[in-house]
C-alpha cells in the first residue's frame, strides 16, 4: 500500500494538562486505546506497547508482517512496554559511565518475546483538532540488540518541549535471525518490512493522537539510520527522512553467504543433519525451523561465527541483498537519483569509535589511534558525505552536521595510556540524549546548564526540520543547506554551534 506524504503547516492549539481521568479513548485499528500521563512530563500522554502487527510466530515466523486488527470493541490499556525480540571494560567514569553503557547496549535484563511488533506514542492533548508533525524513530543496535524500555528513547521530553507526536519503533521490529533469517523459501529482510508496517499503522491512526499523517518524518541512529536510507531506495515515495548516523556501515550480505549462515551452521544444529542445498528441501527446512522453540533457535544462532572484518566483527544475521528492500548497487542508484526525493538531515559524531572501543576491548582487539580514526572515516564520515552529496546533486534539500558533545554525565571513560588519550569523546549514539532530552534520565546525574542549552537547541532544530523539511532549518535556525563543494555544514560544539562557509571560515549561529 502506498504512503503519500506532503507538506502542510497548521497552527497548533493551546493544550490542556493530560491525566488519567481526562485522557480520551483513541479509536484505532488496534482497538480502543487509552494511555496514561508520562512519568516525568505529566502533560504528555504516553501510549506503550500498541500492537500494529500480529505476533510473528508459527507460520508467521520469518514471514512478512501481518497487520493486526483488533476485534470489534476491543480495548487496550497502553500502560506497559511491549517485550523485545532480545570481562568489564576498565576505567568507566563514575557514577554514570557504566550506567549509560548498560542502558544503550540493552544490558538491562529486559524480558523478550517473538510477540514484539508494537510501538509507543507520546503526545500532548490527544484527540485535539490541530495536527502536529509526527516523528517516528528506528533504534540502532546492529539489527541484533533490542531497545525496550530504554531511557535513551523516551519521547516524553521532546513531545512536551516541541509539541510534536513522537513514536518509537524501539520494541517493534524483528532482530537477528528472526528479522534477517536467510531461510530458504522465506521472504528476506522482514524486519525492514516490519518498519514499513509500523509507519503504515501511524499513517492510518495518528490523527486520533493529534498527529498530521501528511507530515511524517522517520529518523534513526546506527542500524536505524541504515534503515532510513534503505527505505529511501526501496520506497521512493517515502516520508521526509532524517538520519542521526550515516548508513551502510555494515555492508549487506550477499545472498549465498546469507543462506550459508542459515543452512549449514544453524539448521545443521537444529535438524541434526547436513543439508545438501537442494531446492526441494526448502519447505522442509523452513517447517523445521518454524517448529523449533525460540530458546533452541537463539542458542543455535549464537553459535554461528561472527562475520570477520578488518576492525570489528559484523553481526551474523543482518540485511541481505534481495533487490527489493536492499540492493547491491547503491552508488549507481544514488548517482542516478533513484531514491526518494525528499529532504534529508544527516550527520555523525566526532569520535564514533569512542563507543566501539568497548567492543574491541571485550574482543581483545587492539587498534592504534590512527586506525580508530580511519575506522571513523570509512564507517561514518565517508558514508554520510556520499549520501548527502548525491542528494544535493539531484536538487534535494539537504543538511549535514557533526556533533562534538562530550559531557561529564555522559562520558563513558577517561583516556589512559592503554586505551588512548582521548577518552570516549563524542561517541557513537551520544547525540541521542540531546535530541530526546534524556541525558539526565540516562545517566542519573544532573545536566550542566550548557548541556541543557545544547539539548534544547538540537530538539528545536530537529523539529524545525520535521515541521517544514524544505525551509524550517534555514528560516528558524539560519542553517545553510549542505554544499559538498565548500563542505558547508553545521558543527555542534559545546557553548556554540557553528557552520563552515565555502572559504572554511567558521560562523557562529
Amino acid at each position: 500500500m502506498r504512503i503519500t506524504f506532503s507538506l502542510l503547516f497548521l497552527a497548533t492549539a493551546t493544550l490542556a494538562r493530560a491525566n488519567e481521568t481526562s485522557l480520551p479513548l483513541i479509536d484505532t485499528t488496534s482497538g480502543l486505546i487509552r494511555g496514561h500521563s508520562a512519568p516525568n512530563r505529566t502533560c504528555v500522554a504516553e501510549f506503550l506497547g500498541i500492537k500494529y502487527a500480529a505476533a510473528p510466530i508459527g507460520e508467521l515466523r520469518f514471514a512478512p508482517p501481518n497487520r493486526f486488527t483488533a476485534p470489534s470493541g476491543a480495548f487496550y490499556e497502553a500502560s506497559k512496554w511491549n517485550l523485545a525480540d532480545t570481562d568489564w571494560f576498565p576505567n568507566f567514569t563514575e557514577p554514570s559511565g557504566l550506567r549509560v553503557w548498560k542502558n544503550f547496549a540493552a544490558q538491562n535484563n529486559n524480558p523478550s518475546s517473538e510477540d514484539c511488533l508494537a510501538l509507543n506514542i507520546w503526545t500532548k492533548g490527544p484527540g485535539i483538532s490541530a495536527k502536529k508533525p509526527v516523528l517516528v524513530y528506528f533504534h540502532g543496535g546492529r539489527f541484533t540488540i533490542p531497545g525496550p524500555h530504554s531511557p535513551f528513547f523516551s519521547g516524553q521530553y521532546l513531545a512536551d518541549t516541541e509539541n510534536v507526536v513522537v513514536i518509537t519503533v524501539n520494541t517493534s521490529y524483528r532482530l537477528g535471525i528472526f528479522g534477517f533469517s536467510g531461510a530458504p523459501g522465506a521472504t528476506q529482510n522482514v524486519a525492514l518490512l516490519d518498519q514499513r508496517s509500523a509507519v503504515e499503522w501511524v499513517r492510518d491512526n495518528i490523527e486520533g493522537f493529534g498527529g498530521d499523517p501528511s507530515r511524517i518524518t522517520i529518523f534513526g541512529q546506527s542500524a536505524g539510520g541504515s534503515s532510513v536510507d534503505y527505505w529511501s531506495f526501496a520506497w521512493r515515495g517515502g516520508p521526509h527522512r532524517r538520519r542521526t548516523d550515516p548508513s551502510v556501515r555494515d555492508l549487506p550480505q550477499l545472498p549465498p553467504e546469507h543462506k550459508r549462515v542459515f543452512r549449514e551452521p544453524l539448521v545443521q544444529r537444529l535438524a541434526g543433519r547436513r543439508l545438501r542445498g537442494a531446492e526441494s528441501e526448502a519447505s522442509s527446512v523452513l517447517a523445521c525451523v518454524r517448529a523449533a522453540d525460540v530458546v533452541t533457535i537463539l542458542a543455535a544462532a549464537a553459535k554461528v561465527p561472527a562475520l570477520p572484518t578488518l576492525a570489528l566483527p559484523q553481526a551474523t544475521f543482518h540485511p541481505t541483498i534481495d533487490n527489493a528492500t536492499v540492493f547491491a548497487d547503491y552508488e549507481a542508484r544514488a548517482a542516478a537519483g533513484r531514491f526518494a526525493r525528499v529532504p534529508m538531515l544527516a550527520g555523525n559524531n566526532d569520535f564514533e569509535a569512542g563507543w566501539y572501543k568497548l567492543s574491541a576491548w571485550a574482543a581483545r582487539t587492539n587498534l592504534t589511534e590512527a586506525q580508530w580514526d580511519l575506522y571513523d572515516e570509512r564507517a561514518f564520515t565517508c558514508p554520510s558525505s556520499y549520501t548527502t552529496k548525491y542528494r544535493v546533486q539531484h536538487g534535494v534539500p539537504t543538511w549535514r552536521y557533526r556533533y562534538f558533545g562530550d559531557w561529564d554525565n555522559l562520558r563513558l571513560y577517561n583516556g589512559t595510556a592503554g586505551l588512548g588519550p582521548r577518552g570516549s569523546g563524542a561517541y557513537h549514539g551520544s547525540e541521542l540524549e540531546m535530541v530526546f532530552g534524556t541525558a539526565q534520565g540516562v545517566s542519573g546525574v544532573k545536566n550542566s546548564p550548557t548541556e541543557d542549552a545544547m539539548s534544547k537547541y538540537m530538539m528545536g532544530a530537529w523539529v524545525a526540520f520535521a515541521r517544514d523539511p524544505q525551509r524550517g532549518l534555514l528560516a528558524d535556525y539560519a542553517w545553510p543547506r549542505y554544499d559538498p563543494a565548500g563542505e558547508l555544514m553545521v558543527f555542534f560544539i559545546p557553548h556554540r554551534s557553528v557552520y563552515l562557509d565555502a572559504s572554511h571560515n567558521k560562523t557562529l549561529i
